[in-house]
């Protein structure tokens, strides 16, 4: 089975920051055939966060799911990696 999709790192080590505590700036993407970006663990940008209750929280780590944009929980970067492969794998299997 011959599969036309691709992945691509990109990650930085940079001085820890309120943006990003952890100190590291990350890009890590899966994309299709077209070249279409259709997931995507980042934290190159801020949004806010749409939780339903409390206050709306502007957060660096997230996730893009085609076109959908979901808070991340940044553990560590191991974990990072885990989730990213975890969903790459979740995407391959239903689509």
């Amino acid at each position: 089975m011959r599969y036309s999709q691709w992945i691509k790192f990109e990650v930085k080590v940079v001085e820890a920051s309120s943006a990003i505590p952890h100190g590291i700036k990350y890009s890590l993407t899966l994309h299709d055939k077209r070249n279409q970006r259709v997931i995507g663990y980042d934290n190159a940008h801020s949004f806010k966060s749409n939780k339903k209750y409390g206050a709306k929280k502007e957060t660096y780590d997230h996730i893009h799911k085609q076109m959908d944009i979901v808070a991340y929980e940044f553990e560590s970067a191991s974990q990072l990696i885990e989730d990213f492969w975890n969903s790459v794998e979740h995407y391959m299997e239903n689509n």
